[in-house]
């Protein structure tokens, strides 16, 4: 059976040349990652020209999303670009009064923005929460705090504080010009950093319309703020999708909380009929080694059987000594977690009652799939990739076929977990032959043979939004229509 859960894998030095493109794709890259915090617009611009080249030569529909930069909520710099060495119990000075590179042993350069967020006894995590502060005291210009947990501590390091709350704006002016040429790019994907509410993703949705595009939008969650009920649900319901980004969100709620938290984001997803993707450190061990840890494994393991639709992988593959191997020891490791019975069955919804026709199909094709003796796959025909996103929701160990003419629809549904895109022409076809010749299009992968069953839905009008309506059960082998 094909791997279900997708392998999203971001370019960067290590892996952007055309050769080590085509080898990743091989090796199970299903979306790739533009990182837009490094390299130029025309560097990714020529990334997705070589991305969109090397799939349509290897008949292999690959997505792409673009992730933008967000707001860098940083300390300025040391002066020289020294690197300071801060014990426990010292003394050290947030203050937005001196300049922004004459940082020294006794404080450093912080944006008077931040300062207002901050207060007496607030915790402040520096460097990916490397090195801990106590607030002890501010004024108006400065906080002083005493260092909790020590170490180096060099320029342009990131700051969060523990629970949340410094109030940086998602979108910068950066993002809103790497918004258009993610669009000039024809991205798939659009991934917003640090995402505090529904209102962000409106205005992305907006920005996105402007410059011509129809990305998805997938928030990343990575404020403590964002996974409160006060925020939560809103961002879930307007955005497209969800990205579990554990660096920054683990620093601000603690490592501890994060694994329930994780799979609650997961859970709020597919109860929301949203994708979702599970990322950062996952293989962090092979951006230097050639194998990953038992840790790596059992993280990747426990998010697919959590029932996320990808796992991201970052520097592993941007930065890494190994990025291909890292894809392999990837995709050995989902197909692994996918034997077991957690990953073929589901209940999800089936207490509920549906006004949409197509959702209702879509569910109850699923429902015939897992139950019916011979089923050997889903054949969806859609416009848009809804009715194989709904499917996808439903946990099987079928693959779900989703065959689309449309430019783009092949690229957005191989995110989707257990959904195999295939560039499919109905609209060339007779109506009577559109069966048939999905069906051939299975035998011709050799998915399918004479005797297996398979399940077809598709609508009465090819390429509409929304038009799915019939079922079908049809035998290989038999005269189809």
């Amino acid at each position: 059976m094909p791997r279900r859960t997708k392998i999203l894998a971001t370019l960067g030095p290590a892996s952007s040349d055309e050769s080590c493109i085509r080898e990743l794709i091989l090796a199970g890259v299903n979306v790739f990652r533009l990182n837009f915090s490094h390299g130029t617009a025309d560097e990714h611009c020529l990334r997705a020209k070589s991305i969109r080249k090397i799939a349509q030569e290897l008949k292999t529909p690959v997505g792409i999303l673009c992730d933008m930069q967000g707001p860098k909520i940083r300390i300025g710099s040391f002066i020289d670009d020294i690197k300071i060495d801060l014990a426990d119990n010292d003394r050290f000075i947030l203050n937005s009064q001196i300049g922004i590179n004459s940082g020294d042993q006794n404080g450093v350069y912080i944006a008077s923005d931040l300062l207002a967020d901050i207060g007496v006894d607030d915790i402040l995590l520096l460097d990916d929460g490397r090195l801990t502060f106590k607030v002890e005291s501010r004024d108006d210009h400065s906080v002083t705090c005493r260092v909790v947990q020590g170490g180096v501590l060099s320029s342009k390091k990131g700051v969060n504080k523990f629970g949340g709350g410094l109030s940086a704006p998602a979108l910068t002016e950066k993002d809103r010009a790497d918004i258009k040429t993610a669009a000039a790019l024809n991205t798939d994907y659009l991934a917003i950093s640090f995402v505090r509410s529904k209102d962000d993703i409106e205005e992305t949705r907006n920005l996105l319309i402007e410059a011509g595009s129809q990305a998805r939008i997938i928030a990343k969650i990575e404020r403590a703020e964002a996974i409160t009920e006060q925020f939560l649900p809103g961002i879930i319901a307007s955005a497209d999708g969800v990205m579990v980004a554990r660096g920054d969100l683990g620093v601000e709620i603690g490592d501890a909380n994060l694994v329930a938290v994780q799979k609650q984001l997961i859970d709020a997803a597919n109860a929301a009929n949203k994708v979702v993707i599970t990322a950062t450190q996952m293989m962090e061990s092979m951006i230097t080694a050639p194998t990953p840890t038992r840790a790596e494994v059992f993280d990747v393991a426990n998010a697919v059987l959590d029932g996320t639709d990808a796992v991201m992988l970052s520097a592993e593959t941007a930065a890494g000594k190994y990025p291909v191997d890292t894809v392999k020891a990837m995709a050995r490791v989902i197909e692994g977690a996918e034997r077991h019975p957690l990953a073929q069955r589901s209940k999800h919804r089936i207490d509920e009652t549906f006004s949409s026709i197509d959702e209702s199909l879509a569910l109850a094709a699923m429902y015939v799939a897992n139950h019916l003796r011979g089923v050997k796959a889903v054949i969806c025909m859609t416009a848009t990739g809804f009715a194989p996103l709904i499917m996808s929701r439903i946990t099987s160990s079928l693959p779900i076929y989703a065959m689309a003419e449309k430019p783009g629809t092949c690229e957005v549904t191989a995110l989707y977990k257990g959904v195999v895109p295939i560039p499919f022409n109905a609209s060339e076809l007779d109506p009577s032959q559109v069966n048939h010749r999905a069906v051939e299009t299975l035998r011709e992968h050799e998915v399918v043979s004479d005797g297996d069953l398979v399940l077809i839905t598709k609508g009465d009008f090819v390429n509409v939004h929304g038009g799915t309506n019939t079922l079908k059960i049809v035998r290989v082998g038999d005269v189809i229509q």
